[in-house]
């Protein structure tokens, strides 16, 4: 049996023909870039994430992008954030010469440690970037009230969460700004790059919606200097299909969840296998399901490979370990805990179509590894 990571052709399938028909929409008015399909999936994302302000870019890194030029963030300013995490979080904070400083995560949930920020603010920090990282949002209460107590926005990195909440709250409502990738392989994927910001911030808003169309307000007049970063038409449309399954290929991830979980928990395993750690009051939406194996990660990577069952380390490396951000100063051993997470960290096979039967052959087939 051959058990991928992920099949989008299975999602693909199951909803070709609303999409196909979407697709030939768009063709049919030419209204490729910031056409009436991209108003109405903001509209339809603030209504999802129960925020007021929805503006489509280009990419989910583009959103962060954005997110740091509409908050002021320039050179020589300082940006708290994980250094576990994927590497558009901190290159958009050093695109602007700003600099990403890093703070420790917290062992079970592999988000940014709350405790551990306050430490981290200097005179020249200027925002606090946490990632909710899987699926599954930060701790926010405690991270609200040290940005409160400082005077500090916070940009939510949501690019991962998108229908994930925390304490009843939706990923991208509980920051100054919030950003969100529509890449393929997320739980809402479009046919391509794509991004999001949301906020409740009129003001915000409308400066995004300027800085994404190279800083104009209207065409040939520049008030700032932006980017190009307009989300597509045709990815909108594709988007606003899928919009309306999120919801329940999310009860679908939470159910393959619990049943690896079931699984795990009945078989003999050899070693240590810890499955996904999932906090109270919150809703995980399981973009990755990653356990931790602390012995033969590697070995059992291998031997998994050789059994057809796709997996993938998210992240082999952490950030303040990258030779890009050698400049940093960062030593090995500064941040152990990301660090054990890139070496102990598997994301095995999770989507809504997954079977029980692969899934049982995916435990199976962890279960017959020896040392």
């Amino acid at each position: 049996m051959k058990v991928p990571l992920l099949d989008l052709r299975a999602q693909h399938e199951s909803l070709r023909d609303e999409l196909l028909a979407a697709i030939h929409q768009v063709m049919d008015t030419q209204q490729f870039v910031l056409g009436p399909d991209v108003q109405a999936l903001e509209d339809e994302i603030c209504r999802y994430t129960r925020t007021r302000h929805a503006v489509g870019c280009a990419s989910g890194s583009d959103a962060i992008l954005l997110a740091l030029m509409v908050l002021g963030v320039t050179a020589g300013d300082e940006v708290i954030t994980s250094p576990f995490t994927f590497f558009a979080t901190a290159a958009a904070v050093s695109r602007l010469r700003a600099r990403p400083v890093f703070v420790d995560i917290d062992p079970l949930t592999y988000n940014i440690d709350p405790a551990a920020i306050e430490a981290a603010i200097t005179p020249r920090t200027r925002a606090i970037m946490p990632v909710h990282l899987y699926g599954q949002c930060t701790e926010m209460i405690p991270l609200l009230e040290i940005s409160e107590r400082h005077h500090l926005p916070v940009i939510e990195d949501a690019a991962q969460a998108i229908g994930s909440e925390d304490r009843g709250r939706p990923a991208g409502s509980m920051g100054k700004i919030a950003c969100f990738s529509f890449y393929p392989t997320k739980n809402l994927g479009g046919a391509g790059d794509g991004g999001l910001l949301t906020t409740d911030d009129s003001e915000l808003a409308q400066r995004l919606r300027t800085l994404r169309v190279h800083g104009g307000d209207k065409e040939y007049h520049h008030r700032e200097i932006g980017i190009n970063s307009r989300l597509d038409t045709l990815q909108a449309a594709v988007l606003r299909v899928k919009l309306k399954y999120l919801n329940g290929w999310t009860t679908e991830r939470q159910k393959k969840a619990q049943r690896y979980n079931q699984l795990f928990q009945e078989a003999k395993l050899e070693f240590e296998l810890i499955p996904p750690f999932v906090r109270e009051e919150t809703r995980h939406i399981f973009h990755q399901y990653v356990v931790r194996i602390s012995q033969h990660r590697d070995a059992i990577i291998k031997h998994l490979d050789q059994k057809g069952v796709g997996t993938k380390i998210y992240y082999p490396v952490p950030l303040h370990r990258q030779d890009c951000f050698e400049y940093l100063g960062y030593k090995e051993g500064e941040f152990p805990e990301a660090e054990r997470a890139a070496s102990e960290t598997l994301a095995l096979p999770c989507f809504p179509e997954l079977t029980e039967e692969q899934q049982r052959y995916v435990v199976d087939a962890i279960s017959s590894f020896r040392a």
